[in-house]
């Protein structure tokens, strides 16, 4: 490529540069929505009528799940309840990566591990038994 003047230069390299930047802020933001639509493991275990009576208690007191979609143990405590019960629960999103992430809600109530559990004001962190999330929150069926 030959060029004449200095200044038909400098603007084939300005319209190189522009174009490399469109194309760069293209790619960041594809990457950046991709990664956004990050799932959890779909809950696969089926739930008895004890895991569904406690998720409805849970959701009764405005309990909330605080978890990560790659968390292992946040998948381990859902697999607890099973699929039907897990529609009952309200679970909180807390990776910025995650689907439908509410990162705000997690960094104010300080949720430091996955999955930590709010029962009746006070956080619960790790990943618990049914019988503990019974007891902490309550709930009048045995268990």
């Amino acid at each position: 490529m030959k060029f004449d003047h200095p200044s038909t230069l400098l603007a084939s390299l300005s319209l190189a540069i522009a174009s490399f930047t469109s194309v760069s802020a293209l790619t960041t933001q594809f990457t950046e929505s991709a990664i956004a639509q990050q799932a959890a493991p779909a809950v696969t275990t089926k739930s008895g009528a004890r895991e569904i009576a406690l998720a409805k208690h849970l959701r009764k007191i405005g309990a909330k799940l605080y978890t990560a979609y790659w968390c292992p143990y946040c998948h381990k405590q859902q697999q607890r309840f099973g699929v039907e019960a897990n529609r009952q629960l309200e679970v909180i999103e807390c990776d910025a990566r995650g689907v439908r992430p509410q990162v705000q809600a997690c960094r104010s109530k300080g949720i430091r591990s996955y999955p930590s559990w709010e029962i009746n004001g006070k956080i619960y962190p790790g990943n618990q038994p049914l019988e503990n999330l019974a007891r902490f929150s309550q709930f009048r069926d045995r268990w």
